[in-house]
């Protein structure tokens, strides 16, 4: 058992990576911690995005929020960034990978039943 935590900490791998309601909250924790870092409180951060104040607060409590709200959270903390890497795509390790990808046939759409 102590090989496997060792393997998994030497690869900064968590189970949390792979659970949706630790990720809200990280990011909700994040939200916060920069809305403090701006010495903003609740309500001036809620004005300053247009964002409800019933919804800041239900966000940084219970890590709910509407993917608009979020987006408009993070522009008011000038942390667009990371949403320009949310899908954007495979990250290629060599020019034959990328090669090989382009004569591939691009689906039009997903498969059933898989």
């Amino acid at each position: 058992m102590d090989l496997i935590a060792n393997i998994l900490s030497a690869n900064d791998f968590s189970l949390d990576d792979f659970n949706p309601g630790k990720i809200t909250q990280k990011i909700a924790e994040r939200v916060k911690r920069n809305r403090l870092e701006l010495n903003l409180s609740q309500s001036a951060l809620a004005t300053r995005s247009g964002v409800s104040l019933g919804s800041l607060k239900r966000f940084e409590q219970s890590a709910e929020i509407s993917l608009k709200n979020l987006v408009m959270l993070a522009i008011s903390l000038n942390s667009t960034q990371e949403f320009s890497s949310l899908f954007s795509g495979k990250q290629y390790k060599s020019i034959d990978e990328l090669l090989t990808k382009n004569k591939a046939k691009t689906a039009k759409r997903g498969r059933r039943n898989v």
